[in-house]
């Protein structure tokens, strides 16, 4: 699956990103175009430099974490609202090992490789809503959503 951008060729983005859509999460290179499409996106929806910085660290940090930790994915946005309020909800999903323990894995410093151990529960307080959905041997998902 290549991005979905309105009018755009996948890998160029630009203000006029579409409302909903997906990129893959295979290697440095789809980490640096979902981090593009993350602040296109957060840019226009109008969020604060400080609402776009929240969320850009957080989908690099769970970008990262899809293409090292489960082996590539795809990264999937909503822009969503109502009557009071819009917001970015974004999806990451992999393939990979799974989490077999999401609460010690949501731990300051805790990690399985070779990192700091802060992606996840550092993404987790950079945003407004935090879920996982993990099957061991199956894959995860994390859905953030930042507010504005």
């Amino acid at each position: 699956m290549s991005a979905l951008l309105t009018g755009q060729p996948a890998g160029q983005p630009s203000g006029a990103m579409a409302p909903t859509g997906s990129t893959p999460l295979r290697d440095e290179r789809d980490i640096v175009q979902a981090r593009a499409i993350v602040r296109s996106l957060s840019v226009a929806l109008k969020f604060s430099l400080v609402e776009q910085t929240k969320m850009i660290t957080a989908a690099s940090e769970l970008a990262r974490n899809t293409v090292v930790y489960g082996g590539g994915g795809d990264m999937r946005w909503e822009v969503i609202g109502d009557a009071t309020r819009k917001g970015l909800r974004l999806h990451f999903e992999d393939k990979g090992p799974g989490i077999p323990d999401v609460e010690q894995a949501l731990v300051d410093g805790w990690t399985t490789g070779g990192g700091l151990g802060m992606g996840l529960s550092g993404s987790k307080r950079l945003v407004n809503e935090f879920a996982i959905r993990t099957n061991v041997g199956e894959g995860t998902c994390v859905s953030i959503t930042r507010w504005k």
